[in-house]
């Protein structure tokens, strides 16, 4: 664990965090010996996890750069996790500096690293916050400050919605569809234990494993059919090419993560826009 982050206060490090493991997926080095003894369990039967949570930054790198060549200057990124290189406030800033970026995570290491990275930068904030609460991140003075959503606005939910039940997804998009104004986009990912993704006996024990190991932390995970994520774009047009595995968006070069078996990262992902 970095030092400076081990005495924050609410950290929790007999069990372990989504936050810190993906963290830890994505060779960070804010994550406690419970979180990478978790994440190595999980690693062990099914190496592939490391490759989809890189895969999953950069669906939303690629995302964000789309986004902002679409003109949306502000976003709101819920359950961002602790921030790693190219993160939201860094790619739409190299190309508009006055483009605006709130994150939303409950995880204390994640706000804590996250505030230190933003320290004096006005455009762009960290709160600390139940993503799932909704209507008290959208009242938050920070959000309110930063976020105008009587213009187009980019709503991310990255490898967020897998940890929310079906009724706290509900809420979350019905909340997005109010506030988007046209030219809004929504980009989001989502682990599915689809036919596409479910092809033999190995892949269907490491999905029952991350199960198990999941429910051991805060964060249940909540697998999703194919056509139960296209659903959450009720109300959006999606993009082309539409909702696909995460390394298949609009992919940028032939080393993207991914590329070789993106069945494999058992992941989709796609944007779309309000018309």
């Amino acid at each position: 664990m970095t030092e400076g982050f081990s005495n924050l206060p609410d950290i929790d490090t007999t069990r372990p965090s989504a936050a810190r493991m993906y963290d830890y997926y994505l060779g960070g080095f804010h994550n406690f010996e419970v979180d990478r003894q978790a994440a190595d369990q999980l690693l062990k039967i099914y190496p592939q996890v490391r490759d989809s949570a890189v895969a999953n930054r950069a669906f939303m790198r690629r995302a964000v750069r789309f986004m902002v060549s679409q003109g949306i200057d502000q976003f709101l990124d819920l359950g961002s996790g602790i921030p790693t290189a190219g993160n939201v406030h860094e790619i739409a800033q190299a190309v508009n500096p006055d483009a605006r970026v709130v994150y939303v995570d409950i995880d204390p290491v994640a706000v804590a690293h996250g505030r230190v990275i933003l320290e004096g930068n006005e455009n762009a904030t960290v709160i600390q916050a139940d993503a799932r609460d909704i209507e008290q991140i959208i009242n938050h003075p920070d959000v309110q400050r930063l976020i105008d959503f009587s213009k187009p606005t980019g709503f991310l939910a990255v490898g967020f919605f897998y940890f929310v039940d079906d009724e706290g997804v509900k809420k979350i998009l019905e909340t997005f569809r109010s506030l988007a104004v046209s030219g809004s986009y929504l980009a989001l990912t989502h682990l599915s234990d689809d036919d596409e993704v479910v092809t033999n006996d190995h892949i269907r024990a490491a999905i029952e494993k991350g199960k198990e190991i999941y429910a051991r932390s805060p964060n249940p995970l909540y697998w999703r059919k194919k056509c139960e994520i296209e659903a959450m774009f009720e109300g959006w047009e999606l993009v082309e090419p539409g909702l696909v595995f995460v390394p298949l968006w609009r992919p940028e070069g032939d080393d993207d993560p991914g590329l070789d078996d993106p069945a494999a990262l058992a992941m989709y992902g796609g944007v779309g826009i309000k018309p």
